[in-house]
């Protein structure tokens, strides 16, 4: 059984896009499969367009991705847990991929990422210059992460003291349990974030995240980019 856990706030626009490419991914790979979405203090019709679409609901009110993800790991019954951003196309490629490595003794792993629609020309840059440095940091991007449940629960899920950033150290003691994959196959993720900013903006909020170290990590306040209004 596969468990896909979509953490979610306020995704109306985007949700039904993401289940509907999971559900036919899956399907046409006719493997068993389950689809919880973890609706963080959503005050639009997120859990409504789940409900609807067959995916089960989990209600916490943490607006921390961190927490919401490690609650829908914590209802899961699959043996194989993938998280996805609810902004995020799972390709039918890129999750045959994941099954394929796990069946062959990978633990988790991540893969590669596109963004959809019309990007500014610095995304575009960023878009060629992210793969093959995770590819060597070993680093999944967080809107797509699979493993194990028994890896999961023996890397202790993601860290709730942190608000932004909690796939590195996820990945990091993935890599220390066992093999860990970085797949050539993609999914396609959102770029509305950074069609809404410019390069000196996303210059600016690396800046302010670098310069508060790790305890701007471990706080909401100042991390609205992650956790602001879209």
């Amino acid at each position: 059984m596969i468990s896909f856990i979509i953490p979610a706030h306020n995704e109306k626009e985007l949700l039904g896009r993401t289940l509907n490419a999971i559900h036919a991914a899956v399907r046409a790979l006719g493997e068993a499969y389950e689809i919880t979405v973890v609706d963080d203090a959503s005050t639009d019709r997120t859990a409504a367009i789940a409900r609807a679409q067959g995916a089960k609901v989990v209600c916490v009110r943490c607006r921390q991705i961190a927490a919401a993800r490690n609650a829908g790991a914590a209802r899961a019954t699959g043996d194989v847990l993938v998280f996805v951003d609810a902004d995020t196309v799972v390709t039918r490629a890129a999750l045959s991929a994941a099954i394929g490595a796990l069946r062959g003794g990978a633990i988790g792993g991540g893969c590669e990422v596109r963004f959809d629609g019309r990007v500014p020309g610095y995304a575009a840059v960023l878009e060629r210059l992210l793969p093959p440095l995770l590819r060597a940091l070993r680093m999944a991007p967080g809107c797509f992460i699979f493993c194990t449940r028994q890896a999961h629960l023996a890397a202790g899920g993601f860290d709730q003291t942190l608000y932004v950033t909690e796939e590195v150290g996820f990945c990091r003691r993935l890599q220390g349990l066992g093999r860990f994959v970085m797949l050539h196959e993609f999914v396609i993720t959102s770029a509305r974030k950074l069609r809404a900013r410019s390069a000196l903006e996303m210059l600016r909020v690396g800046f302010r995240v670098a310069r508060g170290g790790a305890p701007a990590l471990r706080r909401r306040e100042g991390l609205e980019y992650w956790y602001g209004d879209r």
